[in-house]
């Protein structure tokens, strides 16, 4: 069926290249044979992943940061640090993807799902109810997306119920609500460097925190079999005194072929959240005078990056979805949509993740029902974003029409 003139024939899951500093980077590392990160020359020398942590913990405005081999690792890694006791409480998002109720398994705990709001964030009202019917004292806040929460308000309530903080940011690295970089109102934040994040190691992540204590049972946990002293973005060795025999070795390290690519590509980031919000900008802008689709509004404190987009036609029947998504495929433009009776690659359905015990969230099956999604890899221009959203701004008028 053919439903518009224009036609795209983009690829939504090709990134950039890696650039050729980051590939004479890593080559430089290959040539080495030094890859693991305490495999270092001589005592003074400094391992591509340890300025790497040096770097984003600069970039993030934190004391410490560990360089892990996923950002699910991290957010494993984080919990544990914390304290985190089998079969505690731990709350989190029923808007998610499967790795962070699966690090919340990982660590023996017991997820608990708060519903999401039409805005794709948290929903403050039912996490406060939740808290006090569960006691619960962690969070594990997944910002789906990119999208912030009213993150004032959150303190709030956690700081009056005493609930820890952990973010998960693979979706807000590089944004910031009040000024404040995302991951910094937490007690730890933990970051992703797959692919199709902000910075791209295939595989990787982060946990930065300030808290010296946290930070030395993070690097112990990661494992580095008592060279807690290459770390140069973590405390002094009598903090690791503390810990270092009370604390297990769950080997998670990043390793310096990963390091070396991204640290070029770290002194890229804010411009590239620039570049990803204005192909947003491009694409929203093609939606806004179409009356059937909602888009979220972030919060007027918060400065997202969109490295994807999501809208919702709730009024659309399932015959309709079904039709929208088909034309939309057929003029090139590939949605991903979060109402499907199964997850389909990276989107996420609570209910189908059946290893938790989760009860029915009928406000955020409302939400997902007609929630679609779509990728803003950077090798599109500005100018494709236009046409992409003229594709779906059209298709979206007929079908509705129809």
């Amino acid at each position: 069926m053919t439903t518009t003139n224009k036609k795209f024939t983009g690829n939504f899951t090709q990134q950039e290249p890696i650039t050729a500093e980051a590939i004479a980077a890593a080559v430089t590392v290959m040539e080495s044979g030094r890859l693991h990160r305490y495999n270092v020359s001589e005592n003074n020398e400094l391992s591509e992943t340890t300025l790497l942590e040096i770097e984003y913990a600069k970039y993030q405005d934190q004391k410490y940061c560990l360089a892990c081999t996923s950002g699910g690792y991290a957010l494993q890694t984080a919990l544990r640090a914390w304290g985190l006791e089998p079969g505690q409480v731990v709350l989190t998002n029923a808007f998610t993807l499967a790795p962070v109720p699966g690090a919340i398994t990982a660590a023996g705990g017991t997820p608990v799902l708060i519903n999401t709001t039409d805005q794709l964030v948290l929903d403050l009202d039912h996490l406060e109810q939740t808290i006090k019917s569960t006691g619960a004292k962690v969070l594990m806040l997944s910002h789906m997306r990119g999208h912030l929460a009213d993150m004032d308000k959150l303190m709030i309530i956690l700081n009056q119920h005493d609930v820890a903080l952990i973010e998960d940011c693979a979706h807000t690295m590089g944004a910031t609500f009040n000024g404040i970089k995302s991951g910094n109102h937490g007690v730890m934040a933990c970051f992703s460097t797959q692919t199709y994040k902000h910075i791209n190691s295939g595989e990787g992540g982060f946990l930065t925190t300030n808290d010296d204590l946290l930070m030395a049972k993070a690097v112990i946990l990661s494992g580095s079999y008592m060279l807690y002293e290459r770390h140069e973005a973590s405390p002094a060795p009598e903090v690791f005194e503390q810990v270092k025999y009370l604390t297990p070795n769950c080997s998670g390290r990043m390793d310096n072929m990963r390091a070396a690519i991204l640290r070029p590509q770290l002194a890229n980031l804010d411009a590239n959240c620039q570049r990803w919000n204005d192909r947003y900008e491009a694409f929203v802008a093609k939606l806004a005078p179409v009356d059937i689709i909602d888009v979220p509004q972030e919060h007027q404190s918060a400065v997202e990056v969109h490295s994807s987009a999501q809208f919702a036609i709730n009024s659309f029947n399932d015959q309709q979805n079904q039709a929208f998504l088909q034309a939309c495929k057929e003029d090139g433009v590939e949605l991903k949509w979060f109402g499907a009776d199964k997850p389909a690659a990276y989107t996420s359905r609570y209910d189908s993740w059946e290893v938790l015990p989760t009860k029915p969230l009928p406000q955020t099956d409302k939400v997902l029902a007609r929630l679609y999604d779509v990728r803003i890899p950077l090798t599109f221009s500005v100018e494709d974003y236009s046409i992409i959203g003229d594709i779906v701004a059209a298709n979206a008028l007929l079908i509705a029409s129809s």
